[in-house]
């Protein structure tokens, strides 16, 4: 993280004061998340092809290739591929080999966009576009089982920025794109070139007139992996685990004696979320409830050998040998103790933690060791835009309008009152309370 905010240089707050403002519906709108989501990062190599490859293409490639990310262009009026792999049990199995997905949605295309893609909109239009196919990539995505949490990428092709009605286009588009997946309780990714879209985002980073996109995807085929240092994109902007970046175009790889055509990506930010099978391996039946702890309402309970959905992972009461609780995808938690993931003891690998992501509303904010203003500030400051990665809420010290401090996945804490979350007064569901 430390290396992604180099150069940063602005007012530190955690504390409220003369200056100090509530969160602010745009740019960083706020993500509704329901019960039984949960956000999936990764920090990998990947690469993206046209149609997603068969299952013995993707075993082969687990166990020999550098990758272990795949991009899926999962739909859009514009994409230009057929997709006879591409359906829920695909994803499932591909996820369950270890492989991280970063769905892409090839929709309506800027009206200026060099190439002869037939769909596009214009400024007139770009919001209702936006909006649709925003709506229409929700319904593609819970079919395949990319869960609320998912990032899912707006294909903003390369287009001609002479054009200023087209650069207005683009913004309504990716705004629209962006409320719409935060309302349903995804998080909004785009792919952009170095040279048009990321430089037009980049410059309305701070507008009020646009939501902000939670992630970046940037194409710039000069070999270079690195998510620092690019040319049209500040190092403060989409800085904490948001950044992706197409290093190397259209070219040939053989792995596993198998041969695909491929770019090539290095990701380190916010993908698709997809449930994982395990067993009940209780001799009793299993409760499962409200919260991370025994202490918790039960909801339901699984007869020994039941198959369970799980989501993601956090921490609450201890059961016999782990204070690990395993999220379901009803929302309901269960003790990881009678559950057949690879560890008793503690988390598993496999596994993300439970996430609930909250762009960052102050110019930079303050982390701290405990929830409160008084707890030693550490590590590099979150600026403006950056996602909050929150794994559970606490009571601490008043800030603003709230008592609530979050605390993120590295276990350093903020003040929710800088953080989109549901709200800026009191707890916002489905975050658990800390233990």
């Amino acid at each position: 993280m430390a290396a992604l905010l180099l150069g940063l240089a602005v007012l530190s707050v955690d504390l409220v004061g003369p200056s100090a403002q509530p969160a602010m519906a745009e740019p960083e709108t706020q993500v509704a998340y329901p019960s039984g989501s949960s956000a999936t990062r990764a920090d990998r190599l990947g690469f993206d092809t046209c149609s997603a490859p068969p299952l013995s293409t993707m075993r082969a490639w687990r166990d020999n290739s550098p990758y272990s990310l795949v991009n899926i262009y999962f739909g859009g009026l514009n994409r230009g591929c057929e997709q006879p792999s591409l359906t829920k049990a695909w994803v499932r199995d591909v996820h369950a080999m270890g492989w991280r997905l970063l769905p892409t949605y090839m929709g309506y295309q800027p009206s200026c966009m060099y190439g002869d893609k037939p769909y596009r909109y214009t400024a007139s239009n770009a919001t209702s576009r936006g909006n649709a196919d925003a709506k229409d990539a929700l319904t593609r995505a819970k079919s395949l089982g990319l869960l609320p949490g998912s990032a899912l990428y707006a294909d903003v092709e390369h287009y001609n920025r002479a054009d200023a009605s087209c650069r207005t286009a683009v913004r309504r588009y990716v705004s629209a794109w962006t409320k719409t997946l935060h309302a349903s309780g995804y998080l909004a990714g785009v792919y952009v070139h170095q040279d048009s879209g990321l430089r037009d985002l980049a410059a309305s980073y701070t507008s009020t007139t646009y939501a902000r996109p939670d992630a970046v995807w940037m194409a710039r085929w000069d070999g270079n992996s690195s998510l620092t240092g690019w040319p049209t994109a500040t190092n403060s902007q989409w800085a904490v685990w948001q950044r992706s970046k197409q290093y190397r175009g259209d070219h040939n790889e053989t792995w596993g004696g198998v041969r695909l055509n491929i770019d090539n990506d290095r990701v380190r930010g916010p993908v698709a979320t997809v449930a994982r099978a395990y067993r009940v391996t209780s001799t009793t039946p299993l409760n499962a409830r409200t919260g991370p702890g025994a202490s918790y309402p039960v909801v339901r309970t699984y007869n020994p050998g039941a198959t369970l959905s799980v989501v993601c992972q956090g921490s609450g009461s201890k059961v016999g040998t782990t204070s690990v609780w395993s999220r379901l995808t009803s929302g309901a938690w269960v003790s990881d103790r009678w559950v057949s993931t690879s560890s008793s003891t503690g988390f598993t690998a496999a596994l993300p933690r439970c996430m609930y992501p909250g762009q960052v509303t102050a110019a930079s904010l303050n982390a701290r060791t405990g929830p409160g203003a008084s707890y030693r500030i550490t590590g590099s400051p979150l600026p403006s835009g950056a996602l909050a990665y929150v794994t559970c809420q606490k009571a601490g010290s008043r800030v603003g309008t709230t008592t609530v401090w979050n605390r993120l996945r590295d276990g350093r804490w903020v003040s929710d009152y800088y953080v989109s979350n549901r709200s800026n007064t009191g707890y916002s569901r489905p975050i658990p309370r800390c233990p």
